[in-house]
């Protein structure tokens, strides 16, 4: 039985978004044990990277053929869970080495792509207005999960890897089931009836959608790096003597308060508009990175404060970059819009991180984050470059 409210969809929508992106980090929570059977402890990059590199091609294949809006998004989120969830289980039934666990992992990363995108299209079919609020739960079900494997090694938990890959695509196949037997395509939806070869370079002609677009990039030059490096930074301020338990759990925390600000900030975009939520979090972002250059003098409590501080401002925006792509474009647009600013932003997060880690070759880890301002400080300017309004018809 299909649901009929726009608020039972919304709600189905968040538990299958978060059962299915639980594919996403389920390498990181089982690289401790991994590495100990490889005999190899260099393995959180890659198997980070292989994921994300797999969603940027995912979402590049998904936009160039416009995937999302000339299929049934419910249909495209139920086959991308199965196929995502064979990706990762396949990983349990092959020898174990890194060269097919970083093969399975990127192509779990490419389905991942009709998941996160197509998930953010289906509400926007349902909402078109307070569609900042309802991304602003689907995106906090997404920084949730990024944090969930730092909460699995804060509580120093045994979990064997072959039952946290199981669990996991487990669960996103329930949650493409979720979809497919209970949701059906917005009222909202408009099919694009065909192929268009010339519709990437044709939206790249809209200006409000390389304004909002611009904004989010900025916001992915931050984010991901923040995230990757708040570990780094935690024992940095503390010393070497911080048990690595207690590090992890305070980086699940810092990154899971992101989802809470996802949250409230999509509610409060009702009142203010997700242009100000927006731009009020990537302005108060740009402002943390510049204070990590004085974090270090800092007494601990207060150091603490600002993390968690800085995790909310990071995150707020990017729901609401998300309502503005989504608006920014005709509704028959709409999917390869999201999937291909998604695929840009992950792209530009990449090179930010591998921009930090050479970084930190010549200067502390505070320092390389302070500079991480560039980003948000371009897209703040791009943004209001890019602010007139200009749809496609």
């Amino acid at each position: 039985m299909k649901v009929t409210s726009n608020r039972s969809a919304l709600t189905l929508i968040v538990l299958a978004q978060f059962l299915g992106t639980s594919l996403w980090f389920a390498g990181n929570a089982v690289v401790p044990e991994l590495s100990q059977l490889l005999e190899d402890n260099s393995l959180l990059a890659p198997i980070t990277s292989a994921v994300q590199f797999g969603f940027i091609s995912g979402t590049f294949f998904y936009a160039l053929f416009s995937i999302p809006d000339r299929f049934s998004p419910i249909k495209v989120f139920l086959t991308s869970a199965i196929l995502a969830s064979a990706s990762n289980l396949m990983i349990i039934f092959l020898p174990l080495k890194i060269e097919f666990i970083l093969v399975c992992r990127f192509f779990v990363g490419v389905f991942l792509a009709g998941i996160y995108p197509v998930g953010m299209k289906i509400a926007a079919d349902y909402f078109e207005k307070g569609l900042g609020t309802a991304l602003g739960y689907l995106v906090g079900a997404l920084v949730l999960g990024t944090a969930f494997p730092h909460l699995i090694q804060g509580l120093d938990l045994q979990l064997s890897w072959k039952i946290i890959f199981i669990c996991t695509s487990v669960l996103a196949i329930i949650g493409g089931l979720l979809i497919y037997l209970f949701v059906s395509d917005g009222p909202f939806r408009k099919k694009n009836q065909k192929f268009e070869i010339s519709l990437i370079p044709k939206l790249s002609r809209i200006t409000s959608l390389k304004s909002a677009a611009s904004g989010y990039f900025g916001h992915m030059w931050e984010l991901y790096t923040f995230w990757a490096f708040v570990p780094i930074f935690i024992s940095f301020l503390y010393g070497e003597e911080f048990p690595q338990n207690q590090v992890s759990f305070l980086s699940f925390l810092i990154i899971a308060i992101g989802g809470v600000s996802c949250v409230f900030g999509g509610i409060l975009s009702t009142k203010f508009g997700s242009k100000n939520i927006a731009l009020f979090a990537l302005l108060g972002s740009c402002v943390c990175c510049l204070l990590a250059f004085f974090v270090p003098s800092f007494p601990s409590f207060f150091w603490i404060i600002f993390l968690l501080a800085w995790g909310i401002l990071v995150t707020a925006d990017s729901p609401q970059f998300s309502t503005l792509v989504s608006h920014s474009v005709p509704a028959k647009y709409k999917g390869t819009a999201l999937t291909l600013v998604n695929c840009l932003g992950f792209a530009l997060s990449i090179v930010s991180i591998q921009v930090g880690q050479y970084l930190l070759n010549w200067i502390p880890v505070n320092q390389m984050l302070a500079l991480l301002g560039i980003g948000p400080l371009i897209g703040l300017f791009l943004f209001k470059l890019f602010q007139k309004p200009n749809l496609l018809t």
